[in-house]
């Protein structure tokens, strides 16, 4: 019982939430059958887009209403769903928070897309490795030869290993599922609106800054234990760590590149190019050198590399919130003493 303990959990429960949530993405990923939030969340935001692109037009300001108003839901509706779920049981507030957090990570989801390319190349079928492609990555699919297949591939799962696992883990250590939630919302936003196209230049603006912002943070973090990850891999950290401080800032997106530069640099490939959205070529700047060609069990180490990332990425965030609450406690002794 208690709503408030329900939305400040203690620092050791805060851990066991986020690790359990790991847990349970890394050994059941995201049954479509089963209800997901984020999924939910992404319905919500074309509804809410398709509403005030009718009341205000395509502009900034209605913009910046899409993303205060589906953010900052759903926020709210976390916190007010725990708050409820903590009047009733703790216990059910408890389960409720693992599972909000445990839908906000992707690590499996991402495995499971990766690996489906790398399988249809197995088998000589391009045409089906396009095809699965075309469910991990927003570029046209459908002229790709197999090397870009393999491009596409590692650079979606090096983007999504922050997208996807670290900075949703980061918001959870900071405050829990509500923000946790709150930041796949704006990650839902800027894939769904967050483009340069003529349509969303304007309303999507602020979803595209607010996602940047959100990950400036998670995305350095991330930097420090790449090269550790790359040497858990049999990759190179030394190249891991060189490439993303060279080309880490060559996007035109303040993170994107961080993590494909660092994905680069440990395989010994280059990634980006040029990229086709909606029939347009859009030309993204080199990462990493060519130290040898692409090929197709580069996905398979993308995605080791990925899961390295995400359970270090996990000991850090641990390693900081016990840090943290140890000194916290320190503080706590001293003033008792002192007073």
């Amino acid at each position: 019982m208690g709503g408030s303990r329900t939305c400040e959990p203690k620092m050791s429960e805060t851990i066991f939430r986020i690790a359990a949530a790991f847990a349970l993405d890394f050994a059941a990923g995201d049954p479509r059958w089963m209800p997901h939030p984020v999924r939910l969340i992404g319905r919500v935001i074309a509804a809410l887009e398709e509403t005030l692109a009718r009341l205000l037009g395509r502009t900034r300001l209605a913009g910046l209403c899409l993303a205060g108003i589906a953010v900052g839901g759903a926020y709210m509706a976390t916190w007010a769903a725990l708050l409820a779920a903590g009047t009733i049981d703790r216990r059910l507030a408890l389960g409720l928070s693992v599972y909000f957090l445990y839908t906000s990570f992707a690590a499996r989801d991402l495995d499971r897309h990766a690996t489906r390319v790398y399988f249809a190349l197995e088998k000589n079928d391009l045409a089906g490795a396009r095809e699965n492609l075309a469910l991990m990555v927003g570029r046209d699919t459908g002229g790709l030869s197999e090397k870009e297949v393999i491009r596409a591939a590692t650079e979606s799962t090096a983007e999504g290993t922050v997208d996807g696992v670290l900075a949703p883990m980061f918001f959870a250590a900071v405050g829990g599922a509500p923000l946790a939630m709150a930041y796949k919302a704006a990650n839902t936003l800027d894939s769904a609106v967050g483009h340069r196209s003529e349509k969303y230049l304007r309303i999507g603006w602020a979803s595209a800054r607010l996602d940047d912002a959100l990950n400036y943070i998670p995305a350095r973090l991330a930097r420090i234990f790449y090269p550790a990850a790359a040497l858990v891999c049999g990759l190179s950290a030394g190249g891991c760590w060189r490439i993303s401080v060279r080309d880490g800032a060559k996007s035109p997106s303040p993170n994107a590149a961080i993590s494909e530069a660092a994905l680069a640099g440990a395989l010994g490939i280059r990634l980006g190019g040029t990229n086709v959205y909606g029939g347009v070529p859009e030309e993204r700047p080199h990462l990493g050198d060519p130290l040898r060609e692409p090929e197709r069990r580069d996905i398979r180490r993308a995605v080791l590399w990925m899961y390295a990332s995400s359970a270090l990425g996990l000991l850090f965030m641990m390693g900081i919130m016990i840090g943290t609450g140890f000194l916290m406690n320190m503080g706590a002794v001293r003033t008792i003493f002192s007073g």
